[in-house]
């Protein structure tokens, strides 16, 4: 190991030890809130609640936190996460698979491809977006802004804005539940977005890879100096990204229990907001997957609390949910900024 990758995983390890406890008190009061105004929250259900909104961010979160980390950004997410789902479904339908309105039966193997495929298309247009990014020298948010739209126009051409079908094991993925107690199931799409979060967190903390994100975050031009190959790690990260925006819109929509074009409007930010909420830093190097569970757990929690009490104060509606969601991020973000500069 070089003394600059040493030191940049050095000061990775030790930068979380130290910031980490901001977002956790935003986290610790935000359940403290909801607590106190409402007797029903710290229920079992709720919980679960919690888990199974949470599993799409925690998937699609973990793949942004790559692109994040290098010091990147994916506008993309959101529209790849429709287009593998539309991929998918329109899959399904065809003549070989479940047929017109997936009412047909379908094999383990045209299953996998009916997933497969869909992923590795994401997958493509990932890699697209990391080769045009490097090759092109433009700032990556300018690329995935155009893939996002390639993406959308992708997806409504596929499916001619019509609804379509998603085969049962993504529906028993995004709605079914592992039995652990009489009182509590975990959400199977809970268990799967925690595998996914956590070969992240092995990757990005017990590889040289992983070191080499970090690296190329932190610093680009030493790391390039280093011996790095900043450019490929650039490209791997969003190809991981898109990776994980396809699981995540596989699972949405198995979720939904079918594919429309107005699925995964709001994913793109509320990804965004989760990593930021964790921790880690929109200018690259800092941060970490343990940082996003937190944040994808506050996010989760301020919805289902925001939930309850929509349904439990007179004066509050539905229709205020935008408003005071984006009250309590900003707030929280600030106590995080707070926080943090202080630990500093």
């Amino acid at each position: 190991m070089t003394e600059l990758e040493e030191k940049t995983n050095h000061s990775a390890m030790s930068r979380f030890s130290l910031r980490d406890f901001a977002p956790l008190i935003s986290l610790f009061v935000i359940v403290i809130f909801f607590t106190l105004t409402n007797d029903d929250f710290l229920t079992f259900g709720r919980l679960r609640l919690v888990l199974q909104q949470g599993a799409v961010l925690a998937i699609v979160s973990t793949g942004l936190t790559f692109v994040l980390l290098c010091a990147e950004i994916d506008l993309s997410v959101g529209m790849l996460a429709l287009w593998t789902a539309c991929a998918c479904g329109v899959l399904y339908e065809q003549p070989f698979a479940a047929g017109e309105g997936g009412q047909g039966d379908i094999s383990v193997t045209t299953l996998v491809v009916v997933i497969v495929v869909p992923l590795l298309s994401s997958l493509l247009l990932g890699l697209i977006s990391g080769l045009l990014t490097v090759s092109s020298r433009l700032p990556s948010f300018i690329i995935t802004l155009a893939m996002m739209n390639i993406a959308d126009g992708l997806s409504k051409t596929l499916t001619q804005s019509e609804k379509f079908a998603v085969p049962e094991a993504l529906k028993e993925i995004g709605n079914g539940r592992l039995k652990v107690t009489d009182a509590f199931y975990l959400p199977f799409s809970a268990i799967l977005a925690a595998a996914v979060m956590i070969l992240g967190h092995i990757v990005l903390q017990h590889t040289r890879f992983g070191r080499y994100v970090y690296m190329t975050g932190g610093n680009r031009e030493a790391a390039r100096l280093a011996g790095v190959r900043t450019g490929w790690i650039v490209i791997a990260c969003l190809a991981i990204c898109a990776v994980t925006a396809g699981l995540g819109g596989l699972v949405n929509a198995g979720r939904l229990g079918s594919v429309t074009l107005d699925q995964n409007g709001e994913l793109l930010l509320s990804a965004v907001a989760c990593v930021v909420l964790g921790g880690t830093s929109l200018f690259g190097g800092e941060g970490g997957i343990g940082r996003t569970v937190i944040g994808v757990l506050t996010f989760s929690v301020l919805g289902v609390g925001l939930s309850g009490l929509i349904s439990e104060v007179d004066f509050l509606e539905d229709r205020m949910r935008p408003l005071l969601m984006g009250v309590v991020l900003m707030t929280a973000l600030v106590i995080n900024g707070f926080l943090s500069r202080k630990s500093d």
